[in-house]
């Protein structure tokens, strides 16, 4: 039943983000900043849920229920390197919606396609940068005392639970670097709000502030839930499995958010709607 139900959301998660992705590169009408963010928005859910999902389908349905040390610590990289990416790449969009609705007059030219490009290059390479950092220090741990992982993916902490090895100041570090992800992409999104609030609250028409909220409401939806659960899930220094509720956050942020963020984006959205309509 479990399988089923996680093979069900995997199916509507990968047709939800191709389906927006194939709709924004064909119409026309879409190829603006906003949308170009929300395709890679769409390829990080995308990627980063086909890193877990799949093996943990596969080790639903057999008996092996195995990995191993190489794919293991592959899993890790790659998924370190989607999520900490996805941080960033919402934090730009709060930029950008921040732009449009403080600077409507400029935003053409404050929000370039060379910015943008070098907004998702420069989240590329900082994740790159910690997610290596995070593997090369686990590679030094030890790992022989137990070969079982009391979790359904390869995590920082379930694999840290593992090691007989003095993890004390690996946690601090892991803490460290995960904190600053999450503390200068929150900071980044909250000084956009907090802008484009004060700009909301001076329009005088009630149908400008309607507009402008809708604007934002979708990806304010986004944000809330993806932090949330990143946040319970990593911003604790403990050495213990990840069991209970922790493994509970982890398949709402591994599974079922890649699922909902192309529904939030395309459901709210007007031109995406009609754009669907146009392409079928």
């Amino acid at each position: 039943v479990l399988s089923m139900l996680f093979l069900l959301i995997y199916l509507i998660m990968v047709v939800g983000n191709l389906g927006m992705i194939l709709i924004i590169c064909l119409d026309p009408q879409l190829h603006t900043t906003m949308y170009f963010f929300l395709t890679q928005l769409s390829f990080l859910d995308l990627s980063y849920s086909s890193v877990i999902t799949p093996k943990t389908l596969h080790n639903l349905l057999t008996s092996t229920k195995s990995i191993s040390f190489l794919g293991c610590f592959t899993q890790l990289y790659l998924f370190v390197l989607f999520v900490a990416a996805e941080c960033f790449l919402l934090s730009s969009m709060a930029y950008d919606r921040y732009v449009a609705i403080c600077s409507p007059l400029h935003y053409p030219v404050i929000m370039s396609t060379r910015l943008c490009g070098a907004l998702l290059s420069g989240s590329y390479v900082i994740e790159f940068m910690d997610s290596s950092i995070n593997v090369l220090c686990l590679r030094r741990l030890n790992f022989c005392n137990s070969i079982a992982i009391h979790h359904f993916y390869c995590d920082t902490p379930a694999l840290l639970a593992l090691s007989w090895s003095d993890t004390h100041d690996f946690e601090i570090m892991l803490f460290i670097v995960a904190g600053s992800t999450l503390v200068l992409s929150l900071s980044t999104i909250s000084a956009s709000y907090l802008s484009i609030l004060s700009t909301i609250l001076e329009i005088n028409s009630t149908a400008g502030k309607k507009k402008a909220f809708s604007t934002c409401a979708s990806h304010l939806l986004g944000v809330t839930i993806f932090y949330s659960t990143m946040i319970f899930t990593y911003l604790k220094l403990k050495r213990s499995c990840s069991l209970g509720r922790d493994q509970v956050a982890s398949v709402f942020y591994t599974i079922v958010i890649p699922m909902l963020n192309p529904l939030i984006y395309s459901l709210r959205n007007k031109e995406v709607k009609n754009a669907a309509l146009r392409t079928v």
